[in-house]
């Protein structure tokens, strides 16, 4: 392992992207995703998909000289095309739209067709709880679960975050994935050469597997059964039915050099407190809500330990592979086609 601060983190991140085919405004916004999602402890969405993003951007899985745009607009609904470009870029551009109008109608909608990978679905409501809103943001991926009773991986493992403001405060973060684990954690033991715990995911042939490749290649189990499998759906129809993107059997896998443009979706609805019962009433639920919660001394409240993390590598950065830090400064160097 090698410790780096985040600033030299992300400008590696940023010069292996840029390197790879991204535009420097493309790259930027996604360095900045992969570091915050580093600093938090979440290393399956970090730094590990620069080799991955980067084998995207040379083999046309997606454009790096795509620029998002509003594609459609009433009201407090907007949809953005991301036209296969790598997602950040265009999750910005909703979310920026998404506060906006929730400002001006109390709530919005923001829709993102053409997308790819959208990391760590919290980090893009960061914005909207500094706002004072609350924020839900949700994304499809490509298949890795199977509807409840089926067997043929058909839904992706569909992240849902929530953010909920406070006073004086951190806001509370709330952000799952759909399947027991994140897929990424089965790409990180894959990489790491460690097994995995019975139940997170089958092979390829439907059995419980220790093996992260062997699951790659089959299915995720979802959290929950049934429940679960019926949230995915949920997910499924939100970010992608009224986005027109493709559903998770529609795009191949993340996890291959070779595959199609993924064209998946995200979503994110924005809502102004101060639209229904005001901003002054909410901030006391919350609060009330809270002192509740932690009268119980094992409370731990939602998205605590992530920024206590965060915290701690500001001040003392955070500690990378030394093979993926390898392949991201060959990449960074122009000396890699793919990682």
């Amino acid at each position: 392992m090698t410790t780096l601060d985040l600033d030299t983190l992300e400008n590696l991140c940023r010069a292996a992207l840029e390197g790879a085919g991204a535009t420097p405004a493309m790259a930027r916004d996604t360095a900045a995703a992969l570091v915050y999602a580093e600093a938090r402890g979440i290393a399956s969405h970090g730094a590990s998909r620069v080799p991955f993003y980067a084998t995207h951007l040379r083999n046309g899985r997606a454009d790096g000289s795509a620029v998002a745009s509003i594609a459609r607009e009433r009201g407090g609904a907007v949809l953005v095309d991301a036209h296969d470009g790598l997602a950040f870029p265009a999750c910005a551009l909703a979310i920026e739209q998404a506060i906006r109008r929730a400002g001006e109608h109390g709530v919005s909608y923001a829709g993102v067709c053409n997308s790819h990978h959208f990391g760590v679905a919290a980090y893009h409501l960061d914005a909207v709880a500094r706002r004072g809103m609350v924020g839900l943001a949700m994304g499809n991926s490509p298949a890795a679960m199977p509807a409840h009773g089926g067997k043929r991986p058909l839904f992706g493992t569909n992240p849902i975050a929530a953010a909920f403001p406070r006073r004086d405060a951190p806001p509370l973060v709330i952000d799952l994935s759909l399947s027991e684990v994140a897929r990424g954690k089965l790409m990180v033991a894959a990489r790491e050469g460690r097994e995995i715990p019975l139940g997170w995911a089958l092979d390829a042939q439907g059995q419980p597997t220790t093996d992260p490749r062997a699951g790659l290649e089959g299915s995720m189990l979802p959290m929950g059964g049934a429940k679960g499998a019926m949230l995915a759906l949920i997910v499924e129809l939100l970010a992608c039915a009224l986005t027109g993107a493709h559903f998770g059997f529609e795009a191949d896998s993340f996890f291959t050099e070779a595959g199609n443009r993924a064209r998946i979706g995200q979503a994110f609805l924005v809502i102004d407190p101060g639209a229904l019962a005001g901003q002054a009433a909410y901030l006391e639920r919350v609060e009330t809500l809270v002192a509740a919660m932690l009268e119980d001394s094992n409370v731990r409240l939602p998205g605590q330990r992530r920024e206590a993390l965060a915290d701690g590598a500001r001040t003392r950065g955070v500690d990378i592979p030394d093979a993926l830090l390898a392949d991201i400064r060959k990449l960074a160097a122009g000396k890699a086609g793919t990682a």
